[in-house]
């Protein structure tokens, strides 16, 4: 859901799974948020929400509209590639 939170513009909140309460998520928003920004977050949570249930291979695959996609993270961490190029 977080990935899938980058496609509507939003920051992927940190997100911690309280292991005392089955299958919750807690998301913390920052206490600066509007209460616009918070209403269009729970908006699209709502919408992600209904997307797992209809078509969960969109929300597995996302990000979707970033620049970068969705990063082989195993790779990452074996074969750092840390150097900047220009136009990479």
């Amino acid at each position: 859901m977080a990935k899938r939170l980058l496609d509507r513009g939003f920051n992927p909140p940190t997100i911690y799974f309280p292991l005392i309460v089955e299958e919750a998520m807690m998301i913390e928003p920052i206490e600066t948020e509007s209460k616009e920004t918070l209403d269009r977050f729970i908006a699209s949570m709502i919408e992600i929400a209904r997307e797992v249930e209809e078509d969960p291979e969109k929300v597995k695959g996302a990000p979707c509209t970033t620049y970068l996609g969705r990063l082989d993270e195993a790779t990452a961490a074996r074969k750092p590639d840390l150097r900047w190029r220009a136009g990479s």
